[in-house]
């Protein structure tokens, strides 16, 4: 630690009031920020005026959006270390005050949850309660005894400075830099973040681009595989993984106060407050522009099946996938997109027979996923929260349906064994019946686990991540093989 930011025990005895900021202080992230994502999710017309507000000033700004919703103040992304210290002092009698430049509305919420703060000093919708205003209002309202202070930003410069007691919660580099040219002596330091790389690989999602392994599978099967078009698949798979990757953040930011009251979903950096907006809007833009720069050096086709999968995901975030059994054939849908795109990107016929195969084998893994997310809601004995459409009553049909799509691919795979495609490919192709067990062995082992609850509610990711089903997918590659030589 630098010696600008040095601990160190200073007795409560002083009862000087400690006064805390709110926005990446006390929580994590920027409740203005989140509230305005959850006006674009839940009121989009009503978010399209937002603009439009921000000409009674920044004031009146925050206090038209804090009417138009409300977050959830029990599952904001408070920083932990800076709670307890703060429940810690309110335990020894000092009294705490909330004084935020958020509006007056949204910061008694969160004070009257928390229930540790003596007042709030918040934006009343005419004045913005930020710097030194922020200064000039703690001033007055403790003329003699003085304050203490802890803030994260360098609007918080001021009151640091004249603060009695200095300390900082998650600062940014640009107020490290400030506090140290000002010389200013920061007592106490409440960290409560995660490592940045961490956090930008789960961002970006790494793990979801296996999907786009699916782009090889016309060059594959079509025993295509030459350097130039085993290169332009590559150049494919980095455009779809980089806007698929884009398209994550974009939902994980429509979704953060949904995935705020998930057990797990909790945890991803904008829900968690580890990643600002700001870096996820950045992200986006970077990514964009360089899948759709590569997607330039491809087809005119692979281009197409780019820019319609980025509106079917797209539509999907925004909508569709709240739309009951609409949402599972868009998702089987882009499973199978993916294939369009790769034989597209290496000028690889599409077969008739991969595409039935692949339309009934994808709503099963589309149909299980859902299904999986409703048996572990069921087993842990929560109520459905996201939205979906669906009901826990519904897991039986589901179930039916999927099991159904998942032997239909299998029928449709044994039918193309003795067809003219396959005897045109491989040398033996009656060899390839092998796989026809192999393959239900692993579905059905699929829907036995998610009855059980025991799967992962991403069938794909638990495929490449599963010792069974890589050893599976390995025999079934050496069949085919042997199937060709």
């Amino acid at each position: 630690m630098s010696q600008t930011f040095v601990e160190e025990l200073v007795p409560v005895a002083s009862r000087r009031p400690l006064c805390v900021d709110l926005d990446g202080t006390l929580v994590k992230s920027d409740t203005l920020i989140d509230s305005l994502l959850l006006l674009v999710r839940t009121h989009p017309l009503r978010a399209l005026r937002a603009p439009l507000w921000l000409m009674g000033g920044k004031a009146a700004f925050k206090g038209r959006v804090s009417s138009q919703v409300q977050l959830d103040a029990a599952h904001l992304p408070y920083n932990r270390k800076l709670l307890e210290y703060l429940e810690e002092q309110r335990g020894e009698g000092r009294k705490l005050y909330l004084t935020t430049g958020a509006d007056a509305r949204l910061a008694q919420r969160i004070a009257d949850h928390l229930g540790i703060f003596e007042e709030v000093l918040a934006s009343d919708g005419t004045t913005n309660l930020t710097g030194n205003k922020k200064l000039d209002s703690l001033k007055k309202r403790f003329p003699d005894q003085g304050f203490d202070y802890i803030g994260n930003a360098p609007p918080d410069v001021p009151l640091l400075e004249q603060a009695g007691e200095a300390m900082v919660a998650n600062p940014s580099l640009s107020l490290r830099a400030m506090l140290k040219s000002r010389k200013v002596r920061v007592t106490r330091q409440f960290d409560d973040q995660a490592a940045p790389v961490k956090v930008f690989l789960k961002t970006i999602r790494l793990h979801q681009w296996a999907k786009n392994i699916l782009i090889f599978v016309p060059l594959l099967l079509a025993h295509a595989l030459k350097l130039p078009s085993i290169f332009d698949a590559l150049v494919a798979f980095l455009c779809f993984s980089l806007c698929a990757s884009a398209t994550y953040i974009v939902n994980d930011l429509l979704d953060i106060e949904a995935d705020r009251r998930h057990p797990k979903k909790s945890r991803r950096p904008f829900a968690a407050g580890d990643l600002p907006v700001v870096a996820g809007v950045a992200i986006i833009v970077l990514f964009m522009t360089l899948s759709f720069a590569g997607a330039f050096f491809l087809s005119r086709a692979f281009l197409g099946w780019l820019l319609l999968y980025l509106v079917t995901t797209l539509s999907y975030s925004l909508y569709l996938k709240r739309v009951v059994l609409i949402d599972v054939i868009l998702l089987s849908g882009l499973y199978t997109l993916r294939m369009l795109a790769g034989g597209a990107a290496t000028s690889v016929a599409f077969s008739p027979w991969l595409a039935a195969f692949s339309i009934f084998f994808f709503l099963s893994l589309a149909m299980v996923k859902r299904f999986s997310e409703l048996q572990n809601i069921r087993a842990q004995g929560n109520t459905l929260s996201n939205g979906r459409g669906y009901l826990l009553a519904d897991i039986e049909q589901i179930r039916s349906f999927g099991t159904a799509s998942a032997y239909a691919s299998v029928v449709v795979f044994a039918f193309y064994i003795y067809g003219s495609a396959a005897t045109g490919l491989y040398h033996h192709p009656s060899r390839m019946w092998l796989m026809t067990p192999l393959m239900i062995l692993w579905l059905s082992r699929v829907w036995l686990l998610a009855s059980r609850g025991e799967l992962d509610e991403d069938p794909v990711i638990f495929a490449v991540t599963d010792r069974m089903s890589l050893l599976i997918g390995a025999a079934i590659a050496l069949i085919a093989v042997l199937a060709t030589l």
